[in-house]
């Protein structure tokens, strides 16, 4: 049934005599004048609400606008939406159909600012995004582009990361390789240099980053060697081949750095330098002896090294050639991995990573670990302002008072060759030895497949006598090698 208000019909309900309205009415209906009805509900708890329809004809036919219930919603207000219903209605309008017109049009702004917000956020992409999809689908490096994260985290994203590609000028990346050169790391200055070239290149073929780079390619406009000292080439291959006397000098310091140490008095050891690690030391005489990579050394696993055959087995994965490499083992490079054995034998790795005390090393240490080593010790070369943390800063490792200028791990590996070449060992057996792509056509390489071994394992065992009278007598006529 329909109820009305106290005063009769055509009048206004007001809110006591709603909020008076017992739970018996429950589907009742009220007139509240001008086409406004309610609906008595009553829920679970007793509590009695009103919706509220408005009522109208519509193409003859009776129709119902819903303005809202009470008294979640004020009476005022279902009244004000009654109100513009009729409104609506006068002026040829169906209410429900404006309402959801209404809704179309909210919606449509809500997705026009979510598409601007995205339009935005895609005009204001910063370096580091256009760096990580670099990194994922543009470039493949053989270390899993572990060095290149490394290079890029350190002195790209904190200078520029977080600046928008479509905001980066060539002056923000001549910023970048300004604090490299400063620090006189030049061959990192050009690889990074290298590597941004191509980074940009990549991303200017590609969505979104194309369109935010509307003006141009920054990366382009870097010209690398108007940011270097005048006439230097950081791409020039280095020549540095350690004289006899070198040789010499490198061993005596060594083992004066041995002895110093382990005959200083209990409580005054922390007084005397701390000499370089023994697996270190055989490192550098196993790259003499063998003419291999450091890296290559460093990653080795002692299941590789059979010190009854003597022959040292490097994997395709770890070599730069991607061939697997035999390395027969002279006398004396032999004795070196018998002396690394008694320290590493125990574990997976030749040179085991440092781990906690107890835990078994699961990996190799770091490749640049013996280099940063002889580095440290070679600080007069270095553009450093002070020493890094946990690392040494002296000048112990210098050789020739620095004349032939600094030494690293891998000129070793050059000298070895060219003691070879002095021996008399034909060039294409110091290439065999030394694990080189091999010159000649792919036909060539493709048919020819004899292994060299016998003329190999005599090449290295004549170094290996020959590095062993260097080391162990002060009268030998020392062999020319080149000096930078």
């Amino acid at each position: 049934m329909t109820r009305y208000p106290r005063q009769g019909k055509g009048r206004r309900w007001t809110i006591k005599e709603l909020e008076a309205i017992p739970a018996e009415w429950k589907g009742d209906a009220l007139g509240d004048g001008d086409g406004l009805f309610g609906d008595v509900r009553v829920a679970g708890d007793g509590s009695v609400s009103i919706p509220f329809r408005y009522g109208f004809k519509w193409d003859g036919k009776k129709s119902w606008h819903y303005c809202g219930a009470w008294p979640t919603v004020s009476l005022e207000a279902i009244r004000a939406e009654r109100d513009r219903a009729r409104t609506l209605v006068k002026d040829g309008v169906k209410p429900t159909d404006a309402k959801r017109a209404a809704k179309i049009e909210a919606q449509a702004k809500v997705e026009a600012t979510i598409a601007e917000a995205a339009r935005q956020e895609a005009d204001n992409l910063p370096i580091r995004a256009m760096f990580d999809a670099w990194i994922q689908d543009g470039v493949a490096r053989a270390d899993g582009n572990a060095e290149l994260r490394r290079c890029f985290e350190k002195d790209v994203l904190p200078i520029i990361g977080n600046k928008p590609v479509r905001n980066t000028a060539e002056g923000d990346l001549r910023a970048v390789l300004r604090t490299v050169v400063k620090r006189g790391a030049y061959r990192m200055a050009s690889r990074l240099h290298s590597d941004l070239v191509q980074m940009f290149a990549w991303a200017e073929k590609r969505k979104p980053w194309r369109a935010l780079m509307a003006e141009g390619n920054p990366a382009e406009l870097v010209e690398l060697d108007k940011l270097l000292p005048p006439g230097l080439n950081p791409d020039a291959e280095r020549e540095r081949v350690l004289s006899a006397d070198e040789l010499r000098e490198l061993h005596d310091r060594l083992d004066c750095m041995e002895t110093t140490y382990a005959d200083a008095p209990a409580g005054t050891k922390y007084s005397v330098d701390r000499p370089l690690k023994k697996e270190t030391q055989l490192a550098l005489w196993i790259c003499l002896g063998t003419m291999c990579r450091i890296g290559e050394l460093l990653m080795t696993r002692w299941e590789h090294v059979n010190l009854v055959s003597g022959e040292w087995l490097v994997p395709r994965e770890n070599t730069k050639t991607k061939e697997e490499w035999k390395v027969y083992l002279s006398s004396f490079a032999l004795r070196q991995f018998k002396a690394l054995h008694t320290l590493t034998g125990e574990t997976q790795f030749c040179f085991p990573a440092r781990t906690a005390t107890g835990e078994a090393p699961a990996q190799h240490v770091c490749v640049k670990s013996v280099s940063k080593q002889i580095g440290d010790r070679q600080m007069q070369f270095k553009n450093r302002s002070g020493p890094l943390k946990n690392r040494k800063h002296d000048n112990s490792l210098v050789l020739s008072e620095g004349r032939a200028g600094a030494w690293t791990p891998h000129d070793l590996r050059r000298t070895g060759a060219t003691m070879m070449q002095q021996l008399g060992v034909l060039p294409d057996v110091i290439d065999r030895c030394q694990n080189h792509v091999l010159a000649g056509s792919r036909v060539r390489r493709a048919y020819l497949h004899y292994d060299y071994a016998t003329e190999k394992r005599e090449a290295w065992e004549r170094l290996g006598e020959r590095i062993d009278i260097l080391l162990n007598s002060a009268n030998v006529v020392p062999f020319r090698g080149k000096q930078t």
